[in-house]
């Protein structure tokens, strides 16, 4: 067995590890990377990358058979392989920032093969044994497949396979209505699907209800059945006829069938006790440093529980670097992480929503808020529907929703805003170019101070004051 001595192991080469690894080796570091599946992990090769790549072949669909602005619509007839070869061309294209192939060339020892601890110090992986100062678990998470009974003998999807799929489905079944379930709804239907989502409570329950509501609405008139309280007892039936039936003994029939009702972390192969690392269902115990029960293992991204997306898993990144490389303390906050349902309209969140504000805040929190129905690009483009809304205490935004067309896009401003502590005078004083969509980020900025400035008697009494000067 090949023994390896270095300064940071990194286990897993999904977007945590990579980002540790590229910044570690690149300021001097030692740095051994462990990957037993794909470079690139979940996000490059399952999630959100194809999932985007596939929203968009969708869009591209839907547009041409709607038509609008004087053109008429036509079927477009989507081709469903052709739309999976536009997800593999975008992989591929992507690919290579992630590749062995990169990271070796920055001076990064990459191992392909599956790690387990021997030690609070060793890590085995195939023929290596790699002992480190420091350890940092970056494995991510896999769909969770729920126990319903039948479930496992009959033919299913989850992300990891979904994009494989080149003939398309009939009929699409959908168990789970949050932003996985929603995005690929959306998606199989514009390209010719039929497509039913059940969701055993709320569809995109962690969201604005409001704005989801709006979201769903969408969906519904785009033809798919989205059904809500439809706890899933039982599944049946082989490929190309399923059946799905549900608590209240409705029964529901397709032909394809996709689980998405969340995630759980990779930890099984890892052998965790070996290394005094705590863990549980939810992932890998932390601090608020991502440091676990072994002070030389940190463990960051969806493996460590907690917010799972991929800018998540890189911001954990780049904060651990500063105590394994310069020894600064370092702990993490959430209170300024957007996350975004690529659904059209797409729908973001940053920071609290308005019934968590409420709740913390009470009658401090005022709610400033513009429509799309007043940005005149937005009436442009014909995509005047949605809303922006901000919570705001004391003069600063604590939180922030928007629907609407490029949600993911104009929720960077109030994201900027909270991490940073910016007054809401900081957006109000900026100058959007005329007419763009981030104009309004500037009017829900403005709704904030109107009733200060027009609803004021003291300002009217000093403005009539103004007035009598010469």
């Amino acid at each position: 067995m090949e023994r390896i001595k270095t300064d940071i192991c990194v286990i897993g080469a999904g977007s945590a590890g990579l980002s540790v690894a590229a910044g570690a080796v690149q300021m001097g570091a030692r740095v051994v990377l462990i990957e037993g599946h794909e470079m690139g992990g979940d996000c490059l090769n399952y999630g959100c990358v194809p999932s985007k790549a596939l929203l968009a072949a969708g869009h591209k669909a839907h547009a041409t058979g709607q038509g609008a602005f004087g053109t008429a619509g036509h079927d477009p007839a989507p081709d469903f392989a052709a739309a999976k070869d536009h997800v593999r061309a975008v992989i591929d294209h992507i690919a290579p920032v992630d590749s062995q192939e990169r990271f070796e060339g920055l001076g990064v020892h990459v191992i392909r093969e599956t790690a387990r601890f021997v030690s609070e110090t060793e890590v085995e992986a195939g023929a290596h044994r790699i002992t480190a100062r420091r350890f940092v678990i970056a494995t991510g998470s896999r769909p969770f497949v729920p126990p319903i009974p039948g479930l496992q003998d009959v033919p299913h999807h989850t992300n990891e396979t979904i994009f494989d799929l080149r003939d398309r489905p009939e009929h699409l079944l959908i168990i789970g209505g949050g932003p996985i379930g929603m995005e690929m709804a959306q998606a199989h239907r514009r390209l010719g699907c039929r497509v039913t989502v059940l969701e055993g409570a709320k569809a995109l329950g962690r969201d604005d209800p409001e704005a989801a509501a709006l979201v769903l609405d969408r969906l519904r008139g785009e033809g798919i059945e989205i059904v809500e309280g439809a706890e899933v007892a039982a599944v049946s039936g082989t490929e190309g006829a399923i059946r799905v039936e549900t608590g209240d003994g409705a029964s529901f029939e397709g032909t394809h069938l996709l689980a998405a009702v969340g995630r759980q972390p990779n930890v099984d192969t890892l052998n965790l006790k070996a290394a005094h690392v705590g863990f549980d269902r939810k992932g890998v115990t932390v601090d608020r440093g991502m440091r676990t029960t072994n002070r030389r293992v940190y463990a960051i991204g969806d493996v460590a529980g907690g917010l799972q997306f991929t800018h998540v898993a890189g911001y954990h990144a780049g904060q651990i670097i500063r105590p394994m490389l310069f020894g600064l303390p370092m702990k993490v906050r959430t209170d300024h992480v957007p996350w975004v349902t690529f659904t059209d309209p797409e729908l973001a969140q940053v920071g609290l929503t308005e019934a968590e504000a409420r709740k913390a805040h009470g009658d401090k929190l005022f709610v400033a808020r513009a429509g799309f129905d007043h940005n005149d690009r937005a009436i442009a483009t014909g995509q005047d529907r949605g809303f922006a809304k901000v919570m705001v205490v004391k003069g600063r935004p604590v939180g922030a929703t928007i629907v609407g067309p490029q949600a993911g896009e104009l929720i960077q401003v109030w994201g900027l805003a909270i991490a940073n502590g910016l007054k809401m005078s900081a957006v109000a004083g900026m100058i959007s170019p005329y007419p763009t969509l981030g104009e309004i980020n500037k009017r829900a900025a403005g709704a904030y101070f109107s009733p200060k400035l027009f609803e004021s008697p003291l300002v009217k009494r000093i403005v009539r004051l103004v007035q009598r000067l010469p």
